[in-house]
């Protein structure tokens, strides 16, 4: 496989083996199909967009809801397919499905390749081993792996922002999560790979890197000979800001629990760390809260955010809804519209509770909030959110923002696009400035989703 040193991203070589991934779920599974890439492009396979000239044909999955899995489901279907048409051709499911129902995805064969989200060191010699009646599989949880020593191969189109994975796996076994079963407990990487990628990054002209983590404000990495030495996340972040104000700084997911002092304390010390923190609330209810395992109160979550504000003013604030969790009571639901009210998010990711299998929820609670209720309340939690939305929106009118341009607007060649530091979506005339340029932009109108911008006169 050949390789864009300018932009780190794959080049497609006809004469290797095609590889071809499709990637579903969060950030991580992102990041992870590039780690992915990178050992299979060690061991001679070169990336294809197209699938009908791929020899391994693989999917990174997730398993967080329900319909995500069936969706995969569907595109196996699809997979199969192509075994018809064409011989030897590979199929092979990763992530945190392939964790969750290993025996079902070999039962009958429907695949070749099984491997959970801690085993794709072991993909080549996995798929040198596959035999038409013998399909391969390791789905072995370690505690130690953080693929430090792998550097990513980017899949991203436009070689300005970037992922850097910090830590696998969780601790905290909130009762409806299936993560700490489908990537195991929680490790730190080493800080000092993790700034080697990010230097790496910079210098190959990415503008903006996003630290990933499951709950990336219990990163801690402990060095065996100096304590003194040992590094949190507040310090990492610092050292990732160090690099060069040019490159901004974002990270995903913080928890209530969590997030520190320090770690705000930080955020507004360095400007090139975007102002921005994304905390799922899950729910308004302490009764709600308590049997989700969350760890932290209503109240508790309202003093972090104040916190926030006070020491970062105008910082974007988004958040994770769940409508219907198990037990939830019209008055848990009021609780939750009335949360929602006091923070006023700039926007959330909100969802029905779906029931996950294996989980402490699924083993303990009966999912007896009825389907209708649960379609209500999150139609409710929508409609609040939207006029939020457009109510944060509009309090941005008349303001300036420094916009790292992303391309050109879907809607018109003619209009760029860009993220302000404060995750904001911004929309503005231009034909000057390209892709990776910083640009101050005026919002002069917008919608619930996003700013309306021209640029800003010097």
């Amino acid at each position: 496989m050949s390789f864009d040193k300018k932009n780190i991203r794959p080049v497609t070589d006809p004469s290797r083996p095609g590889i071809y991934i499709e990637t579903y779920g969060c950030q991580m599974n992102i990041n992870d199909s590039e780690v992915i890439l990178s050992i299979m492009e060690d061991a001679g396979y070169a990336l294809t967009d197209d699938i009908d000239k791929a020899s391994v044909i693989i999917a990174n999955t997730c398993s967080i809801r329900d319909n995500a899995e069936q969706r995969i489901w569907g595109r196996i279907e699809q997979f199969r397919l192509q075994k018809r048409k064409r011989e030897n051709v590979i199929i092979g499911i990763v992530g945190c499905m392939a964790e969750r129902l290993k025996d079902k995805l070999l039962d009958g064969y429907e695949v070749d390749l099984v491997a959970g989200p801690d085993s794709y060191r072991t993909l080549p010699e996995l798929i040198r081993n596959i035999r038409p009646d013998k399909p391969q599989i390791n789905t072995l949880l370690s505690h130690e792996e953080t693929y430090s020593d792998i550097t990513p191969v980017r899949m991203d189109k436009n070689g300005i922002s970037a992922f850097i994975s910090i830590m696998r796996g969780c601790n905290n076994v909130c009762s409806y999560c299936v993560v700490p079963y489908t990537r195991g407990a929680e490790r730190s990487r080493n800080p000092f790979s993790i700034l080697n990628e990010a230097e790496n990054l910079f210098d190959n002209g990415y503008k903006e890197i996003c630290l990933l983590g499951q709950n990336v404000d219990s990163y801690f990495w402990k060095d065996g000979e100096n304590p003194e030495k040992n590094v949190n996340f507040s310090q990492l972040l610092e050292m990732i800001a160090k690099i060069s104000p040019d490159l901004r700084v974002r990270f995903s997911t913080s928890h209530p629990k969590d997030i520190s002092d320090e770690v705000i304390y930080t955020m507004a010390l360095y400007d090139n760390i975007c102002k921005h923190i994304h905390l799922p609330v899950q729910s308004g209810s302490n009764a709600m809260l308590e049997k989700m395992r969350r760890k932290y109160t209503r109240e508790w979550y309202l003093e972090r955010v104040r916190k926030i504000r006070s020491v970062i003013p105008g910082c974007g604030l988004t958040t994770d809804i769940i409508a219907g969790f198990c037990g939830e009571t019209e008055q848990d639901h009021k609780d939750t519209l009335s949360l929602m009210e006091e923070v006023m998010f700039d926007s959330a990711f909100m969802f029905q509770y779906s029931e996950r299998p294996g989980t402490l929820a699924a083993r303990n609670f009966p999912d007896d909030v009825p389907s209708e209720v649960k379609t209500e309340r999150l139609n409710e939690i929508i409609a609040l959110q939207n006029r939020m939305s457009l109510e944060s929106n509009r309090r941005d009118i008349g303001k300036t923002f420094k916009v790292l341009v992303e391309g050109p607007s879907r809607k018109n060649p003619e209009e760029l696009c860009g993220r302000a530091s404060n995750n904001k979506m911004c929309v503005f005339p231009d034909t000057i400035h390209s892709a990776g340029e910083y640009v101050d932009v005026k919002v002069i109108s917008c919608t619930s989703a996003t700013l309306i911008c021209e640029l800003a006169r010097p």
